[in-house]
């Protein structure tokens, strides 16, 4: 008598709760990321091999373009405002209560002080085309030490740090570390790029 063979069916995976599984951490990753804020100019830091790296919190970046324009940035949006109401206390501008908002939530600016009202006015999207003059920094007006001294009066704790082009004309740099030096601000970083090691 032959001997019976019993069906054997190949052996399968529910792939079900692997798909559940990879939405839910697409799910998690999405919620929990954050964006980088949009910069006003693009600039290109040289590297280095320091490894300090910057807070994420309590810090405020002055960068410098390749054309020598000077942008501000600063994160903590309560002293964002309190630093806006401290500008126009001493330049005599009046900000209303939706220009100090926009100016809370913009990602960095590079304008004289006059010209913040009507800028803030404008749309998001019709902020983007605008071609900011870069804030003055020079001898004559330098607007850039009154941003310092009063984002550091509205948050004390704050950590500043330099972010040069490679391509800026060094004499704007050494203009803007001198601006630090001369508020008494002596200690700052200088934002660069990891160095690949050979």
């Amino acid at each position: 008598m032959g001997k019976v063979k019993v069906h054997r069916t190949p052996p399968s995976l529910d792939m079900t709760p692997m798909v559940d599984l990879a939405f839910l951490l697409v799910t998690f990753f999405m919620l929990t990321t954050t964006f980088a804020p949009e910069e006003p100019v693009v600039v290109d830091i040289p590297n280095s091999v320091s490894e300090i790296i910057l807070p994420d919190k309590d810090r405020i970046i002055i960068s410098v373009a390749d054309d020598g324009r000077v942008f501000f940035d600063m994160d903590n949006q309560g002293a964002r405002k309190q630093m806006l109401q401290f500008m126009g206390d001493k330049y005599g501008i009046s900000f209303t209560a939706a220009q100090q908002q926009q100016f809370a939530i913009l990602s960095g600016f590079g304008l004289p002080v006059g010209t913040l009202p009507q800028f803030l006015d404008m749309d998001p999207d019709e902020r983007k085309t605008v071609t900011q003059p870069g804030i003055p920094s020079d001898s004559a007006n330098n607007e850039l030490a009154d941003w310092i001294v009063f984002a550091r009066m509205s948050n004390p704790k704050v950590r500043i740090a330099v972010k040069g082009d490679r391509d800026t004309n060094y004499k704007v740099v050494e203009r803007v570390v001198n601006t630090l030096i001369d508020r008494k601000v002596l200690r700052f970083n200088l934002i660069t790029g990891l160095e690949q090691e050979v």
